[in-house]
């Protein structure tokens, strides 16, 4: 059941699902540009998660329940319209297989290195929400085989294209920054570039898939550090 839920002063929650699904990232994305084009006027920002769109709207404006009575017709026009399972844009992304994890999450996980790698690169993930960072995207998918709590003490810097799992996501850094998941390799391309349009070549439902590269391949496309 979708709920409508005051988030302090300046916020409206719209909570449009109990879980997440395959297809609810681009439905939300969605909904979000459509709560754009038609009350743009009253909105400062959209903020889409796994199930939710958060709104922050001028006070000046509006209010809470004002907006809420504007989104319900939206909301009913919205549910009508049939998810379409295989939308999104497929990227496929290289990975040069070297993180500094790899062995443990192999051992934890009852794997060979060359297992996991064939069992994290097999499978497609959707981008489900983009934040953390700039172009962080955090894709759901990950085979249960490889599920894993984040680390019990993050690290204070995690290089730049580090494709890294936890719990059940799994993403690539897009900047240095602290980080806690476990790391299972590098990504050699740029994912968010805030002179480039768009910076960030993921959108909300979009697919991604991974395919193994070594050294030489990840240094030609442009790799750094590793």
């Amino acid at each position: 059941m979708i709920r409508l839920e005051p988030a302090g002063a300046e916020a409206l929650l719209l909570v449009l699902a109990d879980e997440p699904d395959a297809g609810l990232p681009q439905r939300i994305a969605a909904l979000a540009e459509t709560l754009r084009r038609e009350l743009g006027h009253l909105l400062l920002d959209l903020v889409p998660g796994w199930t939710t769109l958060l709104l922050h709207y001028d006070l000046t404006r509006t209010d809470h329940l004002a907006l809420a009575e504007r989104i319900e017709p939206l909301l009913e026009a919205w549910l009508s319209v049939p998810a379409v399972s295989e939308s999104g844009q497929v990227h496929e992304i290289p990975i040069w297989y070297c993180g500094e994890d790899l062995t443990w999450v192999a051992e934890a996980c009852g794997l060979s290195i060359g297992e996991l790698v064939d069992v994290h690169s097999s499978a497609e993930y959707r981008v489900g929400a983009i934040g953390f960072s700039p172009g962080f995207a955090y894709l759901s998918g990950l085979d249960p085989r490889l599920a894993l709590p984040r680390r019990s003490s993050p690290r204070i810097r995690v290089p730049a294209g580090s494709l890294a799992i936890a719990e059940r996501q799994t993403a690539i850094y897009p900047q240095a920054s602290p980080g806690g998941w476990h790391l299972l390799g590098l990504c050699p391309w740029t994912l968010f570039d805030a002179h480039r349009e768009p910076p960030c070549p993921f959108a909300l439902g979009d697919r991604v898939r991974f395919f193994a590269i070594d050294e030489a391949r990840y240094r030609a496309e442009g790799g750094g550090e590793a």
